[in-house]
């Protein structure tokens, strides 16, 4: 099976679905950001707030590179798909877009006080600011799945038609 890698908004459900879709296909599932907060021993909140994107960015691109490997599912953080080196050394998979509108977005992560980007400005205007941003890259994406009002399992069965 060619490595499944789920890019998209903070939100989407990347890693929600990368569980129940990873162990559909009976392979590993590999959530980015959690494999980073157990090497750095913080949370992805902290490492922002103490040592900055840029150096989070950086231990994001070696993680996704490390962490890749046959027969899995991986869950990319939201920004980390706008890495072009991250893009390249991720060609080769099936890359699979989760596009959510930005207010369903914001109605699941408006209390959500880990999301350092949105940490100041927690508005539908700002998630639709980062999407505009970032949707060149996501839209390099095989297959797009607008997960807009569908459970994970519909979502789950969706990717699973679209990988045929």
């Amino acid at each position: 099976m060619k490595t499944i890698v789920l890019i998209g908004m903070m939100g989407t459900g990347k890693s929600t679905i990368g569980k129940i879709l990873a162990e559909k296909l009976q392979a590993d599932f590999i959530d980015i950001d959690s494999e980073i907060e157990n090497n750095e021993q913080m949370s992805i909140n902290q490492i922002f707030e103490t040592k900055g994107e840029e150096y989070f960015r950086k231990i994001e691109q070696k993680e996704i590179i490390t962490s890749f490997k046959d027969n899995s599912v991986i869950a990319l953080g939201g920004g980390a798909f706008e890495n072009k080196q991250t893009r390249n050394f991720l060609i080769n998979s099936s890359i699979i877009h989760l596009k959510t509108s930005p207010n369903i977005i914001y109605e699941r992560i408006k209390n959500d006080k880990t999301r350092p980007l949105l940490k100041k400005q927690m508005t539908v205007e700002k998630i639709t600011q980062i999407y505009n941003a970032r949707a060149i890259n996501y839209e390099k994406a095989n297959i797009t799945i607008m997960t807009d009002n569908k459970t994970p399992e519909e979502i789950v069965k969706e990717i699973m038609e679209a990988l045929k």
